[in-house]
């Protein structure tokens, strides 16, 4: 073998290594529980997620960040330093938190922020979640620390056209870090191994879209393989999804950054409310994936919403589909988790009204903890998508499903689909009109409970939702009403009513 190939071998398998989000099997998608509390999360880890079949975790940011009036939520993405202390929790309880969560199968995934600092505070001076202070005017962050020589000059992100202003300037005057300084590498490198010290598997790379991907390349390269003390297996680098947003026409590409990781894909996002809006026909999903100009399934980190979206930021605006209109929400969701493409992850919110509202929290701004109806739905103003019976259901599908390939698309031309996934799951929706056909399920002969609308009983001898009725042939009656709580139906090989 010659040196040229050895080095592309080395870099293939670097780059795969980075697209496996180490997920037990059995499990699938990671939850974003945006700006949960660590100790909630470990909590949420043993008592519902384990249970659920969901495979991680995705974290607010952990890192120290400044103190804003009113607390928004965008301030987590305004460090101060690099120490382990935010609203969440500290070190102590990260580490709790990730020792009970990857005990019972479930992978934390941290969302870090390195792109950049905190910027200017409307009201002086700069402190910190921890008590750091700094003073960003000057790009003085003594709790790295970090002097004006560790960024790159101040200049404003206003050509999106141009990949040098996209990429060395200030967005929304958050002072730029140089990632191209050793120095800078070094800092964040040893912020990263803390990280995988202790027992993360992988990072959500916030704002990747500004930073050049060669001084990616050489951060990625230096973080540690995964701490075999939580479960892991020897020798795998940690997960990377970079955000990069990019719908298409500006200098900066998502492509240029799929040879370091999984990319944030937010044409789906965009694309897939398009549709459950009634935008765009059903019958056209026929055509998903790469021919819709996504990335290739294996680079592509695929969501209905997230944190910024769903807010009117960062790209979709008006398409996005959110919490606020469920059904349609879930539909999309049940999509997502049914078709056989990319990583997939669900938001898990609190409520909003506007844009710049921070998570729940008491009068001292401390986040106040979600409550657990007797239903399993949440309150204390958390929404919790998470644990709505329809995505937890789609989630058990999706594992039921796994290595199956689609077959037997059916559409009616407009407004109503149905697929199967091998001969494990189907799955049917209507976004217009009342759904009534005989169609072929690809399952066994036998009753099923629709896991949409309801559940097996414990005794798995009935069903609390629609039962669906398979003839020895495959095909089944399947209706959905137009004005269904629900426009999808799911069944599954392990959704089948048992006879007594």
């Amino acid at each position: 073998m010659c040196f040229k190939e050895l080095i592309l071998i080395l870099c293939v398998s670097y780059s795969t290594a980075q697209k496996n989000p180490h997920w037990l099997n059995g499990r699938n998608t990671i939850v974003h529980l945006f700006e949960w509390k660590w100790k909630d999360i470990a909590m949420e880890c043993e008592q519902f997620l384990q249970y659920k079949g969901y495979a991680g975790v995705q974290v607010s940011p952990p890192t120290e960040n400044i103190v804003v009036p009113n607390r928004p939520w965008w301030e987590r993405y305004q460090p101060i330093s690099y120490k382990l202390i935010t609203r969440s929790g500290n070190e102590e309880d990260f580490l709790d938190m990730s020792k009970r969560c990857n005990a019972v199968g479930i992978r934390i995934y941290a969302d870090v922020v390195f792109n950049h600092m905190s910027r200017e505070p409307v009201i002086p001076p700069a402190i910190g979640t921890g008590g750091s202070p700094a003073d960003p005017a000057n790009k003085n962050f003594p709790g790295v620390p970090y002097s004006s020589s560790d960024f790159h000059p101040t200049c404003a992100i206003n050509n999106y056209n141009d990949s040098v202003n996209v990429r060395n300037c200030e967005l929304e005057r958050l002072k730029d870090l140089n990632q191209r300084k050793e120095y800078v590498r070094q800092k964040v490198g040893e912020l990263l191994n803390r990280l995988v010290d202790l027992g993360v598997a992988g990072f959500r790379i916030d704002a990747a879209k500004h930073m050049w991907p060669k001084d990616l390349e050489y951060i990625y390269g230096n973080i540690k393989n995964l701490n075999t003390s939580f479960g892991f297996p020897p020798n795998f680098k940690p997960f990377i999804y970079q955000e990069v947003i990019d719908l298409g026409g500006e200098a900066v590409s998502r492509d240029s950054y799929t040879g370091l990781g999984t990319v944030t894909e937010f044409r789906y996002s965009s694309e897939i409310g398009k549709v459950f809006r009634a935008k765009e026909k059903l019958a056209n999903l026929t055509n998903w994936g790469t021919s819709r100009g996504f990335l290739s399934s294996e680079n592509a980190f695929i969501f209905v919403d997230n944190h910024d979206n769903q807010r009117g930021h960062g790209a979709g605006g008006a398409d996005i589909l959110t919490y606020k209109t469920p059904k349609q929400y879930k539909m999309a969701t049940a999509f997502m988790l049914a078709y056989p493409y990319g990583i997939t992850r669900i938001m898990s919110s609190f409520d909003f009204v506007s844009s710049d509202q921070g998570p729940p929290q008491d009068q001292k701004g401390k986040i106040i903890s979600p409550s657990i109806n007797s239903d399993g739905a949440c309150g204390n103003g958390w929404v919790c998508e998470h644990r709505w019976r329809q995505m937890c259901s789609m989630i058990e599908f999706k594992n039921v499903v796994k290595d199956t390939g689609l077959n037997n698309w059916w559409s009616n031309g407009n407004q109503q689909i149905s697929f199967c996934r091998g001969r494990k799951g189907f799955v049917a929706f209507t976004n217009f009109g009342d759904l009534k056909q005989n169609l072929q399920t690809c399952l066994p002969v036998g009753a099923y409970c629709d896991i949409i609308s309801g559940h097996r009983t414990d005794d798995s001898k009935s069903c609390t939702g629609k039962k669906i009725y398979v003839k020895e042939n495959g095909f089944a009656f399947i209706e959905i009403g137009a004005f269904d709580v629900d426009g999808v139906l799911a069944i599954h090989e392990n959704s089948k009513i048992l006879s007594s």
